[in-house]
């Protein structure tokens, strides 16, 4: 899938405390990033880590992401959210690639024309920021199969 699209520059936070600026930070050639709107968008997220655990095996330039995007009303609370959130997770690795946006949502979702806040938005993102490909939802194979012709191509 050819894209005109790009991720936008957007302030974010991993769940180490470490302030980035997205997609600078994607420190792969190629970055599955997963964009969740909801709490209980973490099933569709995870959904993704075997096909990616697998993927990552064979392609040593491709990283994954988790970006959950949080609405600018709650900032105040950051350090409590994302610390109960680095709570519960505890991996290192996790804490590391997930990186949470708080504000104005629509930064993030206009740019990359998201229309659907209901599910996780899933982009493969070059190291300058190009989209090379977006999927809606969880896991399925035929998003998967997509995204490895995109990724095949990329190498």
């Amino acid at each position: 899938m050819n894209s005109d699209l790009v991720f936008p520059s957007i302030r974010a936070r991993n769940l180490k405390g470490l302030d980035v600026e997205l997609p600078s930070a994607f420190a792969g050639d190629r970055n599955i990033v997963a964009i969740a709107f909801q709490r209980n968008h973490q099933d569709l997220v995870d959904s993704w880590l075997p096909w990616f655990e697998q993927a990552a095996l064979t392609d040593a330039g491709l990283r994954f992401y988790e970006v959950p995007t949080i609405g600018r009303i709650w900032a105040p609370v950051r350090k409590f959210i994302d610390g109960g959130m680095a709570a519960a997770i505890k991996e290192p690795v996790i804490l590391q690639r997930t990186f949470t946006v708080y504000g104005d949502v629509n930064l993030l979702t206009q740019p990359l024309k998201i229309k659907d806040r209901s599910t996780i938005s899933v982009f493969c993102v070059d190291r300058s920021g190009a989209v090379l490909w977006r999927g809606d939802g969880g896991y399925s194979d035929s998003l998967a199969s997509e995204l490895e012709e995109v990724l095949a191509a990329s190498r």
